[in-house]
């Protein structure tokens, strides 16, 4: 992580001070989001979106400054946003593949799954590489077929030819996580302790990792870990974690305490970022926050941005939860998805 901020820090000093290429002004924004996640940093995810803001005001006619702002819109699950920029950026002359790989991925987090897998085969019979592996795994694990995205993800992980850790740390959390989704903390297990063995900082994964002990009852163990990244991490949802494991645990005074502050957290972000934090805050307050009423209306508006079945099945709880009956048939959540196979 030292190499990652040195050259962050680097480039922000030599755009404040106007000697920053289209080039560097890209790398700036892509790893100043990087840092974000990795870290768990919402800070630096903020920060990353106001550097594409200046990215495109410096450049607006170039297109790269477009992607780095969709990029940011939907990191923060602003998909019409996104999907703006990425025209203009295909008016601005952007090649069509790179198009292709961002669109797939706002199609993919907006729930049009067949329209992004068309794109993510499209691009993987021009050309296999790491990225277009990736890509179609993160797919199938969104789509809750962890056993497929597995076999990509080891594709990918076979075919990787760079030397950074990020990229395959990254691959591993994702496969953790799909795994973790669908009940199976043992073999999530092996994926995340793989990530935070490439990439000990890794804030994700290793929450992943906690999450996995607590379901296996490693329970101290979980807490443990579960505390750092709280107290680290400016991100309600690992403080909301430790709640969680803390209230399972039989620990209710301290379980109060990292709840209340994951409550102020998420209100600060809901009033910052309602996009981007409905769904995680419906989903505290349906569970540890203890408040299902307060949950709907966010779940209600997770749902009108991003019509997935995850979506539909949180606002089905939160309304069964405050009483209200669930709307006829359609409310149960099926993946849409091609019959045609995937090989």
């Amino acid at each position: 992580m030292g190499n990652l901020d040195a050259r962050v820090e680097g480039l922000a000093v030599r755009a404040a001070r106007g000697h920053l290429t289209g080039a560097g002004w890209e790398e700036l924004v892509e790893l100043t989001a990087l840092r974000g996640h990795v870290l768990g940093r919402v800070d630096d995810a903020e920060r990353a979106a106001s550097l594409a803001e200046a990215f495109v005001a410096r450049a607006p006619g170039d297109p790269r400054a477009r992607v780095a702002r969709a990029r940011s819109a939907a990191l923060f699950h602003r998909f019409p946003a996104a999907l703006a920029d990425l025209d203009a950026a295909a008016a601005l002359g952007l090649d069509g593949r790179s198009l292709d790989e961002e669109r797939a991925a706002v199609l993919q987090a907006v729930g049009r799954y067949d329209e992004a897998l068309a794109l993510r085969r499209h691009a993987l019979s021009k050309r296999p590489d790491f990225d277009a592996l990736t890509a179609l795994a993160r797919w199938h694990a969104e789509c809750g077929e962890p056993a497929e995205a597995e076999r990509w993800f080891l594709a990918a992980r076979c075919g990787c030819r760079g030397v950074s850790p990020f990229p395959l740390a990254e691959l591993e959390f994702q496969c953790g996580q799909a795994w973790l989704a669908k009940g199976d903390p043992a073999r999530a297990r092996v994926w995340l302790e793989a990530a935070v063995r490439r990439l000990p900082p890794h804030v994700p994964a290793r929450a992943g990792l906690a999450g996995a002990d607590a379901a296996q009852g490693r329970t101290s163990a979980a807490i443990g870990v579960l505390r750092r990244l709280a107290l680290d991490s400016d991100d309600p949802r690992y403080a909301a974690q430790l709640a969680a494991v803390l209230a399972d645990g039989q620990a209710p005074s301290e379980a109060r305490y990292w709840c209340a502050l994951a409550a102020d957290r998420y209100g600060r972000l809901m009033r910052r970022h309602p996009e981007a934090y409905a769904d995680h805050a419906a989903e505290f307050w349906l569970t540890v926050g203890g408040d299902p009423g307060r949950a709907l209306r966010p779940a209600l508006h997770n749902l009108a941005l991003r019509p997935t079945p995850r979506a539909r099945a949180l606002v089905e709880r939160a309304r069964c939860r405050v009483g209200q009956h669930p709307r006829g048939p359609r409310s149960t959540p099926v993946v849409r998805r091609s019959t045609e196979g995937t090989r």
